[in-house]
């Protein structure tokens, strides 16, 4: 097949202006058209009065060596390459010990799938519920302001990624096409069929639901199987000459599971798992990561300023936006996980402290547009070896507790009071959608003074892009914390744990993902490293 790229048309346009564009570019009659797939569909809105769609489509013609020949030399014409994912193994009829996945997220989630599918039938362990459970527990923070430290936002089946956006797009290299097997997989489980073809494809909180289901009742069908509410205590280590190895994990209720092959994908928050890990000398490192502040502006705001008089338009949806400013004090401000249409979450897991998230649903049609304006750091700013930034999170954490009010309601600030430098004392027209609520206050308690002198510096800048960012009724609610993993857990060529065999650091707890598409992949790196390692492979 060929592969045409650069394929511009008007928002309005048909199925048959495509057909009609192919076939102009190739010069060919319409007969000549065997087949024809969309690959790509973006948005280009750079020029807001001349908002287009770009496409990539692979097409099937009469004589295509000829086509392509007849196109020499030009750079949006070529073969189409070869896009499949292939398993690198088959498990052998007997095995030891059965591999075991710690953590059921996108990382976990995608390790425990390819494991499945080469036929390793690996134990899949989570300290959460399923996430129907799960689900009932999260709203019950949100709603009652009660709190379970082991079923919440972030921990239970499908992860911190099942309360989000449910963004699938990542800027990571994928020669070995596994990304497109994560999109692939998620459409097997009742994704719809345009994630695979639009720029920056997102799901959202309720679609992911079930498709968790989906994946977790293929794993079973495949020899896999999941314990829920079986939190790993403890590894159960042998001594070699160059460390340790793995030789089984204990569970909270003492039970053990023998086992060589261990992939270890706790997520960002398990932090008594790092803490075990640390006493168990497992090498980790600090790492950097960025804290701020959740930031709402009524949705239509942002869809003016990025579309223009196209906003409101059918074909474009709730717009987005990406921001980013270097500050006098050296510091980096950005926008995080920005949820267009969405609301604002509560997502600590631990008692006596506040964490702000964003999610929205597919249907992007909440009144508010949300994301995370925060401040980069570095272990400089939290110095004390791999576990200092853990203390740095849940210091702002509780501080944000305690000015909330002690209640798991988050401080809240409107945009202008916070640029002037004085508390706010009630809602203007944004109207916060953290629940279970906000208390109004000054939020400059709640971040280091660099990080609030860096965001007050970094609004106004902003508003330069996106006019109106810096309104004085936008509401800003902290604390943002958990961005990514305060450490790495640094692995070799093999993906193991530079000083304990049989332990595969993944995703975004290890420190090699950031966000739902890049975990899943890492997922699928580690499963491969296993099942190589088992079948003696390289």
């Amino acid at each position: 097949m060929i592969r045409l790229t650069e394929l511009k048309l008007p928002l309005d346009h048909t199925d048959a202006d495509l057909t009609a564009a192919v076939l102009e570019r190739l010069g060919i009659p319409p007969a000549a058209l065997r087949h024809r797939a969309v690959f790509r569909r973006a948005v280009d809105a750079r020029r807001k009065s001349q908002i287009h769609f770009t496409y990539t489509v692979d097409v099937d013609v009469d004589d295509a060596p000829g086509v392509l020949t007849r196109h020499t030399g030009d750079i949006h014409l070529r073969p189409t390459p070869d896009t499949t994912y292939r398993l690198v193994a088959r498990a052998p009829e007997q095995l030891a010990h059965r591999p075991v996945v710690i953590g059921t997220g996108p990382c976990g989630l995608f390790a425990g799938l390819l494991l499945a599918q080469m036929g390793f039938r690996p134990i899949i362990l989570d300290r959460g519920k399923m996430v129907r459970e799960r689900t009932k527990d999260t709203w019950g923070l949100w709603r009652r302001s009660v709190l379970n430290p082991q079923s919440n936002v972030q921990f239970g089946e499908g992860g911190a990624g099942t309360f989000s956006d449910g963004k699938l797009y990542s800027q990571i290299k994928d020669p070995a096409h596994r990304g497109r097997k994560v999109l692939e997989e998620f459409v097997r489980a009742g994704a719809p069929e345009e994630i695979l073809t639009v720029a920056h494809p997102h799901i959202g909180t309720f679609r992911l639901v079930s498709m968790v289901e989906h994946l977790r009742a293929t794993v079973e069908a495949l020899g896999g199987e999941y314990r829920f509410e079986s939190q790993v205590v403890d590894l159960d280590l042998a001594e070699t000459a160059t460390g340790h190895a793995m030789r089984g994990v204990i569970l909270a209720d003492g039970s053990r599971i023998a086992t060589d092959h261990v992939v270890l994908a706790v997520g960002h928050s398990a932090r008594d798992t790092f803490e075990m890990l640390h006493a168990r000398h497992v090498q980790m490192e600090a790492k950097p990561f960025s804290i701020g502040f959740r930031i709402e502006h009524p949705q239509g705001l942002i869809d003016r300023c990025r579309y223009g008089s196209f906003a409101g338009h059918k074909m474009l949806g709730a717009a987005d936006y990406k921001l980013v400013h270097h500050c006098a004090n050296g510091r980096s401000v950005y926008s995080f996980c920005m949820c267009p249409g969405g609301t604002v979450v509560a997502a600590t897991s631990e008692p006596g402290r506040v964490v702000t998230n964003g999610m929205s649903q597919y249907s992007r049609n909440e009144r508010n547009a949300n994301a995370g304006i925060v401040v980069g750091i570095t272990p400089v700013d939290y110095p004390g070896g791999p576990l200092a930034g853990i203390a740095f999170q849940r210091h702002w954490e509780e501080q944000a507790f305690a000015a909330g009010g002690g209640t798991y309601a988050a401080p809240a600030q409107r945009v202008g009071d916070f640029l002037a430098g004085r508390p706010s004392a009630a809602v203007g027209s944004v109207i916060p959608s953290y629940r279970p609520g906000v208390r109004w206050t000054d939020l400059s308690s709640c971040l280091p003074d660099y990080a609030i002198a860096a965001i007050r510096e970094a609004l106004p800048m902003f508003d330069r892009q996106i006019k109106g960012f810096a309104m004085d009724d936008a509401v800003l609610t902290g604390v943002e914390t958990r961005t990514s993993s305060p450490l790495r857990i640094p692995r070799d060529a093999r993906f193991e744990s530079l000083n304990v065999r049989g332990l595969y650091p993944a995703g975004e707890g290890a420190g090699f993902a950031g966000g739902i598409l890049s975990a899943g992949v890492d997922g699928i790196r580690v499963a491969e490293a296993i099942a190589l390692d088992l079948v003696g492979g390289t």
